[in-house]
């Protein structure tokens, strides 16, 4: 174990940690925020002009950032991309598969009574799925299915995040490449402030004649290299009590007080202050070995779809949200059962795979 750093704080505990449990609760946040929106009672909460769901994003992002730096370090540039595609879209595509040729049929019969060209009628089913096979989102709809509903024509409004997610893998990889980003902080300090300066100057961006999609990274990406930054952070200094509840206050400032960017600004403060939480809240030890929140995050859009078309909204929006919650919870554990954990073993050789550590998104054996 490594001795206190010169903040006097301890050592990270990769082993023994809420990661888990925070990234099943940011996703369930995101279900929350969505309701409104399904159900077709408004637009929900909002902090500066961001929905919950935006904020449990942002949350998603630094903790991801934090983390897969430590595996970019720690794995070989190879190794390291099979990872993440293996964490990333064996899962995806399976969701992609069940919305197209289970959920928009079932929900065709609900709504008409019969699949009469269902599997012609753009956007088709195979359509769907080829379209957003990239992780980059081009078509929600599937035919004329979710006609009826208050938010209509769109089966998944949450995957959209994954290709900018990823967009941060491939940037981590790159830099990982440099001996400058191993040995310090500085190189992806220096980046999390450009990308900073990018979203804060987003009227000259657009003068570029750059488009929304790259709009969206620079929204985004400010909060996954923040956290990236805290990797070395904490692997110096380790975490203090202290400076973990003054973060959190800090990034609470931030945000509340500074219109726009003042959530991207406080990416480190928050990054660092949910890892200071993860070090002294417990989690149920099924969910360390479990991680089901990515499953979570992908079913809770279709369900929440399928729940209104069945007449789930009559039962009222709190007790709408926790059926949605338990049905989609019911999905990702298969997800991860029978997807995610076998796709990770399959892309980690025996050799690789020498203990489980709950550090890694999913508690998969370490990166």
């Amino acid at each position: 174990m490594r001795a206190p750093g010169v903040l006097g704080g301890y050592p990270y505990p990769y082993r023994s940690n809420s990661l888990n449990l925070f990234r099943l609760l940011l996703a369930a946040l995101v279900l929350v925020a969505h309701s409104f929106y399904i159900v077709g009672v408004g637009d929900g909460p909002h902090i500066q002009g961001e929905n919950l769901g935006g904020w449990a994003v942002a949350g998603f992002f630094v903790l991801s950032g934090f983390l897969i730096t430590r595996s970019r370090l720690r794995t070989r540039p190879g190794d390291y991309l099979l990872h993440r595609i293996a964490r990333i879209f064996p899962a995806f595509v399976v969701c992609l598969v069940a919305t197209a040729f289970i959920f928009a049929p079932v929900a065709a019969l609900i709504e008409r009574g019969n699949l009469d060209g269902f599997l012609s009628t753009p956007v088709s089913p195979l359509q769907y799925i080829w379209s957003n096979i990239t992780l980059y989102i081009e078509s929600y709809s599937i035919g004329t299915t979710l006609e009826s509903v208050p938010y209509q024509g769109v089966w998944n409004g949450s995957l959209w995040t994954l290709f900018y997610e990823f967009c941060c893998y491939i940037i981590v990889w790159l830099l990982g490449g440099l001996a400058l980003f191993r040995r310090n902080a500085a190189l992806i300090g220096g980046v999390y402030l450009l990308s900073l300066l990018a979203w804060i100057l987003t009227p000259v961006v657009e003068r570029l004649g750059l488009d929304g999609s790259f709009l969206l990274l620079a929204k985004l990406a400010p909060f996954f290299l923040g956290g990236a930054f805290v990797y070395f952070v904490v692997e110096r200094s380790g975490i203090n009590h202290l400076l973990g509840l003054g973060s959190l206050v800090a990034a609470v400032l931030l945000i509340a007080l500074v219109p726009r960017w003042g959530g991207q600004a406080s990416a480190p403060l928050l990054a660092y202050g949910l890892l200071w939480l993860s070090t002294i809240i417990r989690q149920p030890s099924w969910i360390a070995r479990n991680d089901v929140s990515y499953g979570f995050y992908i079913y809770a859009w279709p369900v929440q779809q399928m729940l209104v078309l069945v007449g789930g909204a009559a039962l009222g929006l709190g007790l709408y949200m926790v059926t949605a919650a338990a049905v989609t919870f019911v999905l990702a554990w298969l997800s991860w059962v029978l997807v995610e954990r076998r796709a990770m073993a399959w892309a980690r050789p025996e050799r690789d795979r020498p203990q489980l550590d709950a550090t890694v998104p999913g508690a998969t054996p370490r990166v």
